[in-house]
Parts: C-alpha cells; structure tokens; sequence
C-alpha cells in the first residue's frame, strides 16, 4: 500500500457559480475546507458567568433582545418576539412524527408560525442511507446553543416538514445537548442511529442570521451513511470574533477527476464527486505543479481508503447476499455515452469487479437492495478487453486514458468505452478485466446453450477442461452424445451474428448448428476459455 499523503494549501472553491478562496487540508481520511464565513452569527453570544456556572445554563432560558441573549431565571414557553420577553410557565412538549404534521403550520413553510415559537418539540427522524441532511452551527465554545442552520432538500430531515432552520437542538435521544461543544454535537448526532429523536425550540431572532447562508454549505455532501452534518468552527485566533466556516468531506468511494464536469484547458481544477453521485467539490489550484501534487495525493489517498475500509465493507455486505459471492475490485469510472444529438459524454459510474461478473452502479451501493440491482450487470466470460490506450478529448484538448470492452449477450455484442484518471488506473482495470475472466473460466467450468440440428432440439456444451459436446434426448430422456471433440481439434468458429454459429473441427465437415439467440455469448465464453487456458501454460498475447 502506498504512503499517505497529507499537504495543506490555500486554493480556491468554485460555488454559487464563483469562486471563493478556501484553506485546504488533506489528511489520510478526509478533505478539511475552511473559509470565512458569510453568516453574522457570532452576533448572538452567551454572557461568560452563564457558561463558567457550576449549573449548566438551559438554552431553553433564553430571551433575544436587540441581537444579544440573555439568561431567564425559569423555564419559559409560549410566543416568542423580537420584541418581547418570554412568559414564565413551564414547558409544554410535543411530539411529533412525519405522519403528524405541526399544528397551524403548512408542510411547504420556510418558518414554522407563531404558535410552536418558543415551544419545545421532539421530532422523530428516520435516517436513510445519505443521513440526517441537516448542518448545525454554535456550540459551547461558541457562546451559542446548537441551532439547525440548514436543511438539505429532499433528506431525511426536510422530509419530517417538522424541522426548522433556526431550531435549537436540546438534546438527541434523550442526550443533553444544551451544553455541548459544536464537535460534540456533531459526534452525538453522527452516532444517533437509525431512528433519531430531536427535541428541538425555534428561535425566530435567529433566522435572520440563516437566511444567507455560508457557501461552504452550498457543497452539499454525502458522507457515507453517518449523519448528513456540517458546521462551524471558531476562528483560530482567540481574539477574533470571526466565523470560520469548516466542511470536512470524507475521502471513502470519492471520485477524484479532471475536465469531467467542469472544463480546464490548463489542468488547475480537481472535481471530488461524493459518493451518491449528486455533490461534488471543485477546487482550484494556482498553478500546475500545486494542481498535479493535489491531484496525486487525493487520488493516492483515496485509492488507500478504497482498499483499508471500502472494499472490506462491500465485502461484508456482499457476504450476507451470498456466500460465494465477493468484491475483488472497485472504483470509480466514467462510461462514455451519447446525447439526443449524438454527442459523447461521460458519466461517472461505479465499477465493481466480482468472481464473475462486472457490475456498474449510478452512486456507490450500501444496502443489500443497491448491491442486487446494479444499472449494468456484464459477466466476465463473456466479455473482452479490445483497446487501451489515450483519447484526445475534444471538450478540453487533453489526452485522456480509456479502454473498451465488448460483452457477447442475447441481442449481440454491446461495446463500452471507459475514461481513467492514470495509466496506472488504466493498466490496472485492464488486469481486473482480462484475468477475472480467466478466474471466472476457471470457476463456471461449463456452459450450455439450447441449438437445433438439422431440425432436431440438441444441447451444445463448451467445458473448460473437456471442449465441445452436442447431446440430445433419447428414449426414456435419456442423454445422447452426438459428438464431442477437445479444443485441440478445433480449427475455426464463425457465425452470423444473428443466430447460426459454424464449428469447424479437424479432418471433419463443418458443424452449423442453429442457436435459439444470438451467438454471440458461446462465441466470447469459447474466447474466453481459450484465453484462460493459453494463461494457464503462462502464454500472453
């Protein structure tokens, strides 16, 4: 395994269609993105005797007056406003689930309405694969309480129609909250389960601050099945009052590339695609040789994490699908494809190299369900490595690395091209192609297709070991060899491409035998066994 590769510079983050300057940080599991903030958040601060009390302060005892906050001497609810104080009383909890919605409160509302205000609320959030969906800001450190300061469209959270930007987080499943540092919260919500409990207060004098929000927050990310959570952290200098926005983006199943999405004659950009294949990062270095070492250590260090933590994981899934079947290579490509107008493109997809087949994915699969329905299944015997080697791209000018394989199915041959990073990328998947045929050969031993001869229903079998043998059914069903011959007597094979295959063995006539499908899958198997056999005595092409 490589060494890992850390580096640290100052490049710049394309987002909201601009660029903006960004401290990068590169470590053996993750990205860390820190730029100054947008919001004003750092407005709203908590009195030093509150946090230094031997009682932990309740953010629920919290009245804004003016931007600042201020401690109440008891527990509070009902409405509040930016110019009114809150009622003593005590709390009201209501809980809540996805299929109950908030009283007076439309589904599609930014802000939740007057009447749950200052009221406490437990909302109950289902996780799904890409998580909780939402970013959180404050914390002890900050002199704030955790507040939700975005809710992704579409995630988990968003879906409830029970949270709100703006909602301070009191605790989760039951664990308090209210005094915890910014990087506590993020572990505990992280660390929450598959079904999380939030009990939450809206602060309307908070939103304000919300509504433009930071641009890191803009990446959008998926973090590989932990809680979907980003934040701020306190600027470095202790003296400063400034945000400093921080997004750490996790390294496993990222797809680090170049001129795929964003278009660089000069080769300063590098796109990290996160592995649901919706987000994406793209940085920018200031000059070639800072762009070609980023771009060497994101991949080596990807490539590290694919290996140590990635490929176990798929493995341990795949084992609970079956317990013959493993992952032995996987990783991203991009599959070239045509528009409307017939124009190539790329797409990036997700390429996994099992005992037998090659199975291509949309985003990097995590359930059994994801594993089982790949959007492209290509089995290995039948398919075969035809060219390596450089493309120019006519969208960047740059050469690119691709190789291309055919697959012989039912219908005929399909042919697909594959854009790599590296010529080490590519000389690697040309290995996982053609030797995981020749396993596969080793492993499947026979395969058998239904023909007709001379208008007689026959079996044609190939056998890694034994060759060729045509049967059919004779009396009682009993199996009837019709002929047999080993691959030393074959002398050549041909077919129409639609439904007739010619075998030609020595000193005898040829056979023409009628498929019931295309030849095409006996015609590559027969490529394949071959291939693996002439492997075997250590013969290469």
């Amino acid at each position: 395994m490589a060494a890992l590769a850390n580096r640290t510079s100052l490049l710049q983050l394309y987002v909201r269609q601009q660029w903006h300057p960004v401290a990068a940080t590169l470590t053996d599991s993750s990205l860390v993105l820190v730029m100054r903030s947008e919001d004003q958040v750092s407005k709203l601060q908590l009195p030093e005797a509150a946090l230094s009390s031997a009682k932990s302060p309740s953010y629920d005892n919290i009245n804004y007056r003016n931007g600042n906050a201020e401690l109440s001497p008891r527990l509070t609810e009902g409405i509040v406003s930016p110019n009114s104080s809150c009622t003593d009383g005590e709390d009201s909890v209501h809980f809540f689930t996805a299929d109950s919605p908030l009283p007076g409160v439309r589904p599609e509302s930014e802000f939740p309405s007057e009447i749950i205000t200052g009221q406490r609320r437990v909302v109950r959030v289902v996780k799904e694969d890409n998580g909780l969906g939402i970013s959180i800001k404050g914390g002890r450190e900050n002199k704030m309480p955790i507040i939700v300061s975005k809710i992704f469209k579409g995630l988990s959270a968003d879906k409830t129609k029970q949270l709100y930007v703006g909602d301070a987080v009191l605790s989760v499943n039951g664990q308090d909250l209210r005094h915890a540092s910014h990087d506590e919260a993020v572990g505990c919500l992280k660390n929450a389960g598959k079904v999380v409990e939030l009990e939450v207060k809206f602060l309307r004098e908070i939103t304000p601050f919300f509504k433009k929000t930071s641009s890191l927050s803009d990446i959008g990310w998926d973090d590989s099945g932990n809680s979907y959570v980003s934040g701020s952290s306190a600027s470095t200098s202790p003296q400063s009052s400034t945000w400093s926005d921080r997004r750490t983006i996790p390294l496993t199943n990222t797809y680090v590339c170049q001129n795929l999405t964003m278009i660089d004659k000069d080769m300063l950009t590098i796109e990290i695609h996160a592995p649901d294949g919706q987000s994406c990062c793209v940085l920018k270095c200031p000059d070639r040789v800072t762009a070609s070492a980023w771009f060497n250590s994101l991949t080596m260090n990807v490539a590290n994490r694919m290996h140590s933590v990635a490929l176990p994981e798929a493995n341990k899934t795949m084992s609970q699908i079956s317990s013959t079947r493993f992952v032995k290579y996987m990783g991203w490509l991009a599959q070239q494809v045509h528009s409307k107008e017939g124009n190539p493109t790329w797409k990036p997809v997700f390429a996994c190299v099992t005992e037998k087949d090659l199975l291509l994915y949309k985003a990097v699969p995590r359930t059994e369900q994801q594993w089982v329905n790949p959007i492209q299944s290509h089995p290995l015997l039948a398919t075969r490595l035809v060219h390596c080697g450089k493309q120019l791209s006519l969208a960047s000018g740059t050469d690119i690395y691709i190789f291309c394989t055919r697959t012989g199915t039912n219908q005929g041959v399909e042919s697909h091209t594959f854009r790599v990073e590296s010529q080490r990328d590519q000389a690697i998947w040309a290995k996982e192609v053609v030797n995981g045929a020749h396993q596969a050969a080793q492993i499947i031993k026979q395969i058998t297709c239904a023909v007709c001869l001379q208008s007689r229903d026959a079996t044609l079998k190939i056998h890694y070991e034994n060759g060729f043998s045509l049967t059919s059914a004779g009396e009682n069903n009993q199996e009837v060899v019709l002929w047999q011959y080993p691959f030393s007597s074959l002398k050549k094979s041909s077919d129409d491409g639609v439904n007739t295959l010619w075998l030609s063995f020595a000193d005898e006539e040829v056979k023409e035998l009628e498929m019931k499908s295309s030849p095409k899958p006996f015609v590559f198997v027969l490529h394949s066994f071959l291939s693996a056999k002439l492997a075997r005595l250590g013969i290469t092409a």
